[in-house]
């Protein structure tokens, strides 16, 4: 959004700064004494700045939530409330959403003034997101063949930029590792991983220098490439409302796209719910492997096409070409620790807070190199003796063995 806010005010001089988390503190503490007309930012950043007195909400004078249904599924709604209660009544509210849950609907009651609900979309289709540019395609898979149908899939005719969506982090690595295997330029992003190497990851798709990106839906919205010609949820997506985020990164800006769906025997109750709440034809979907001959007609696959890419056809840089991004600290400002650590240390330069070894019944070890250490037993200054160590006796048929040995040499 702030590469679009900056696009439309280059003419205007309007000062924008991005605000999130995950990137130093200090750039955008900068930005905000420097001074700026519009703050691009994420609910909980944006509060924490607000609460260290860097940005000040009573002087807003319009305010956007964008995705607010995303937001609301991943817990904003509260951050949400906290931020519009701390702007001036007097102001310009608008929001946007891809669905209407039943929350955003009562959010919008509650802080919007008046609102105007206003609708895009093409209501004489049926289901609210059919869209003529998109062809969607689901197929009944097998878990081991998937991967096979995904590189045949990816080398279909016209194929794009790409995206793959998985339900799992762990999918994702090892969706993206088997590509890369198959000679794809692919990369994965997922929540695990910090946030230059999902910009990184995100940077490299955007330039082309791979061009197919395995997700979770942490990627669904937000990411606004136009040219992503096919999507392919290789997991089938928990409801409704995720497979319409996911297929809509394709056909975007009036272009056409392709949305492909695996659906596991496992995941079939879960895709027809999914199917019926949509309206869409695919009650049961066609039982389809990667050698299936209409796998191949329908998706434009040439005949022959194999589950590796040909070396001649690996061309892109891949996700090593593209550089990581230093966004600094972004824990403690640099100042504060640089106050805090005289304190953590003694005269000597020691740490006070180093770490003890302690045994197993949480007494002090004692160093390697040091003198055994002996407690005065009572008051006499005497040492204690040390404990003596507990024989292990063995029995048989009731008599010490031991014993009845020793008696018997001596008897000898």
């Amino acid at each position: 959004m702030a590469a679009d806010l900056s696009t439309a005010g280059k003419r205007t001089g309007a000062r924008i700064l991005t605000v999130y988390g995950g990137r130093a503190y200090e750039p955008q503490i900068d930005g905000l004494k420097n001074g700026v007309d519009i703050v691009v930012g994420t609910p909980g950043r944006l509060l924490d700045l607000e609460k260290q007195k860097y940005l000040n909400l009573g002087g807003v004078a319009a305010v956007v939530l964008d995705e607010a249904d995303k937001m609301l599924d991943l817990g904003f709604l509260p951050d949400i409330e906290r931020i519009l209660k701390r702007i001036p009544d007097e102001r310009q509210a608008m929001l946007f959403s891809a669905t209407m849950p039943s929350e955003i609907v009562g959010l919008s009651r509650r802080y919007l003034t008046r609102p105007t609900h206003v609708r895009a979309g093409d209501d004489d289709e049926p289901g609210q997101t059919t869209t003529s540019h998109i062809d969607q395609y689901v197929y009944r898979t097998h878990q081991m063949d998937k991967g096979e149908m995904l590189a045949r899939l990816l080398q279909a005719e016209g194929r794009g930029l790409s995206m793959v969506f998985c339900q799992t982090k762990r999918a994702c690595d090892k969706v993206a590792g088997d590509l890369k295997a198959r000679g794809f330029a692919a990369a994965a992003v997922h929540g695990d991983l910090g946030q230059s190497q999902r910009e990184r990851a995100l940077r490299a798709f955007r330039n082309g220098k791979i061009d197919v990106l395995v997700a979770t839906d942490v990627a669904a919205r937000g990411l606004d490439v136009d040219d992503v010609t096919h999507v392919v949820n290789y997991e089938c997506p928990d409801d409704e409302k995720t497979y319409t985020h996911r297929i809509g990164r394709t056909g975007r800006a009036g272009r056409s796209g392709t949305a492909v769906t695996f659906v596991d025997w496992r995941e079939i109750a879960r895709w027809k719910l999914i199917n019926a709440a949509l309206e869409l034809s695919f009650p049961d979907p066609e039982e389809t492997y990667s050698t299936s001959p209409h796998f191949f007609e329908q998706l434009g696959i040439p005949e022959g096409t194999k589950g590796r890419l040909a070396k001649e056809k690996q061309e892109r840089a891949g996700l090593e070409a593209e550089e990581i991004e230093d966004i600094g600290d972004t824990g403690v400002h640099a100042k504060q620790r640089e106050q805090r650590e005289p304190r953590d240390r003694d005269r000597g330069g020691r740490s006070r807070n180093r770490n003890r070894r302690r045994t197993r019944k949480g007494a002090e070890a004692a160093a390697p190199d040091a003198p055994a250490r002996t407690e005065p037993a009572g008051g006499d200054g005497e040492a204690a003796p040390a404990p003596r160590r507990r024989r292990r006796r063995r029995t048989r048929s009731g008599v010490e063995v031991g014993r009845g040995q020793e008696g018997t040499a001596q008897e000898g």
